[in-house]
C-alpha cells in the first residue's frame, strides 16, 4: 500500500463489531424496554454472555477498555455481590431455563477474580442457564501474578478457551506502555493452562505502540509463535486521548507514523502466514484446524462485541457495568459506573444505560458489514433479497465506493463488493461506505490503518 492511499483512506472509522454503532446508542432504550425484549425472546433462542469484570491491578497505558485500578479485595467483593445479583434479575426476565453456548469473560482483567469468585459466577450461571455440551468458556488472561490457583479454579469452572494478552516483547515498547511482561510470564501461563486440559489458547498482540518497530513486531511474533497458539490477534493500537485520558501518558513523538504501522502489521502478517496461520479479517489468524479458520472458510464466521468470533447464539447477553448486549429486537448497554450499576439494582432495575432499537434495515445493512468485515467480500444484492429490500437500496454505498475502486483498494462486480488481501486493513473504510448513520465523527473513532 502506497502513503498517498494510506493518506487517502485512513479514515476514523468504527470497527463494526456492531450495526449501528455504540455513539449512535440513546437513553430511549433503558432496562424496562430491555426487560420486554429479553421476556419476549423465543424460548429456543440460544444464548451467549458475555460478562464485564472492570478492574485491573495496573493500568496499561494504551487501554482503551472501561477498567479501574485497584489494590484491595473489598471493591471487588461489593461488586460480584452485585454481578450475582443482576444475574438473577435477568434470568427472571428470560424465564424458563435458557441454552448457552458461549461464555466469554473481559475486561478489565478477569483473573483478577479469586478462585472462590469464579467458582460463585459459575455457580450462580449454571443455577439459572443450561449450558450446551459443547459450550465454549473463554476468559482474557492477564499472565502478571498469574497463580497455579487461578489455572486450577479456571480449569474447574469448564474453561476451554484462553485470551492472553501480551502486546509486545520489547522491553522499551512495554516500558512505554506500562506493561512489564517478559516472555518467560506468558510461557508459564501457557504451561500452566495447558497441563489442565486448557488447550484453545489466544494470543493478543498489538500494531502501532510507541517505539514499536516493523523488526520488533516480527521479533515477538517469532518468539511467541514457539508457544503454538491456536489464534492470533493482531490488534492496531487506538490512539484516542480525548476519550481515553491516561493515554495522554503515551507521547505522541514516539508513536509510529500510519506508513510505519503498515509495516508492522505486514510483516507480522507474513511472518503468521509462513507459519501456516491463515489471516481472519481485518486482524485475526488461525489455524488451520482450528474452528475459527475452519469457520472462515465455511463463510460461516461472525463478528460481535467480543471481536471475530465462531459463536452463533441468536442473542448475546452482556452482564457487567458497560457491558454490551446484542437481541433479535436490538442493542443495549449497561452503565459504566459500578455506583449506578448498584444502585439501579438496588431499585430492583435492569442497569441498562442506553441502547438502539432494530429496524429491518438496519439488520440487512449490519448484515452486508458484517460479511464484508469477516470475508473481505459481500454480494450486497443477495443480501438485500434476502432481507426484502430491493437491492437499489445500495446504489449510494456503492456510489460512494468509487474511488476506492479506482484506485483498485475496492474491486466491484456489480454489487459485489470485495476488498483484497493486500488491502484488507481498509475494509472497515470500505464497510463505512454501507453505514447510514455515519456522519461527522471523526472525533469518535481510530484510524482504519
Amino acid at each position: 500500500m502506497t502513503p498517498d492511499l494510506i493518506t487517502k483512506y485512513d479514515a476514523r472509522v468504527p470497527r463494526y463489531t456492531s450495526y449501528p454503532t455504540a455513539p449512535h446508542f440513546h437513553a430511549g432504550v433503558d432496562g424496562s424496554r430491555y426487560g420486554q425484549w429479553l421476556a419476549h425472546l423465543d424460548s429456543d433462542t440460544d444464548l451467549s454472555l458475555y460478562i464485564h469484570i472492570p478492574f485491573c491491578d495496573t493500568l496499561c497505558w494504551f487501554c482503551g477498555c472501561l477498567t479501574t485500578v485497584v489494590n484491595r479485595p473489598e471493591p471487588i467483593r461489593h461488586y460480584m455481590d452485585y454481578l450475582l445479583q443482576e444475574i438473577d434479575r435477568v434470568a427472571e426476565q428470560l424465564g424458563d431455563t435458557r441454552r448457552v453456548t458461549h461464555v466469554h469473560m473481559g475486561g478489565g482483567s478477569p483473573t483478577i477474580l479469586s478462585p472462590d469468585q469464579f467458582h460463585a459466577l459459575f455457580d450462580r450461571l449454571r443455577k439459572h442457564f443450561t449450558f450446551t455440551d459443547n459450550v465454549e468458556i473463554a476468559v482474557e488472561v492477564d499472565p502478571r501474578g498469574f497463580k497455579e490457583s487461578a489455572a486450577d479454579a479456571l480449569a474447574e469452572i469448564g474453561l476451554t478457551r484462553a485470551s492472553i494478552g501480551v502486546q509486545d516483547l520489547d522491553p522499551e515498547v512495554q516500558k512505554a506502555v506500562n506493561r512489564i511482561q517478559p516472555f518467560e510470564t506468558t510461557r508459564d501461563v501457557v504451561d500452566m493452562l495447558r497441563a489442565r486440559g486448557v488447550n484453545g489458547l489466544n494470543i493478543d498482540l498489538m500494531y502501532g505502540l510507541p517505539h514499536q518497530t516493523a523488526p520488533g513486531t516480527v521479533a515477538t511474533v517469532q518468539r511467541l509463535m514457539t508457544l503454538s497458539p491456536d489464534r492470533v490477534a493482531l490488534f492496531g493500537y487506538a490512539h484516542v486521548p480525548w476519550m481515553k485520558k491516561h493515554q495522554r501518558l503515551i507521547s505522541e513523538d514516539d508513536l509510529p507514523t500510519a506508513q510505519q504501522r503498515l509495516d508492522q502489521f505486514d510483516r507480522a502478517s507474513a511472518t503468521l502466514r509462513d507459519g501456516g496461520y491463515v489471516p481472519i479479517g481485518l486482524d485475526h489468524f488461525a489455524h488451520p484446524k482450528d474452528p475459527m479458520a475452519q469457520a472462515h472458510a465455511a463463510g460461516e464466521l461472525h463478528r460481535n462485541f467480543q471481536g471475530y468470533t465462531t459463536d452463533n447464539a441468536q442473542a448475546l447477553v452482556g452482564l457487567g457495568v458497560s457491558a454490551i448486549g446484542g437481541l433479535p429486537q436490538g442493542h443495549a448497554q449497561n452503565v459504566k459506573a459500578v455506583r449506578d450499576y448498584a444502585e439501579m439494582l438496588d431499585r430492583g432495575e435492569l442497569p441498562i444505560e442506553r441502547g438502539i432499537e432494530l429496524t429491518a434495515e438496519d439488520r440487512l445493512r449490519g448484515d452486508v458489514i458484517g460479511r464484508l468485515m469477516c470475508d473481505l467480500t459481500v454480494d450486497a444484492a443477495a443480501v438485500a433479497r434476502e432481507h426484502g429490500f430491493d437491492p437499489a437500496i445500495f446504489h449510494d454505498a456503492l456510489d460512494q465506493l468509487d474511488d476506492m475502486v479506482a484506485d483498485g483498494v475496492v474491486q466491484r462486480d456489480g454489487y459485489v463488493v470485495t476488498v483484497p488481501d493486500t488491502y484488507r486493513l481498509l475494509v472497515r473504510t470500505a464497510a463505512s461506505a454501507f453505514d447510514a448513520y455515519l456522519q461527522n465523527s471523526e472525533r469518535r473513532h481510530a484510524t482504519a490503518v
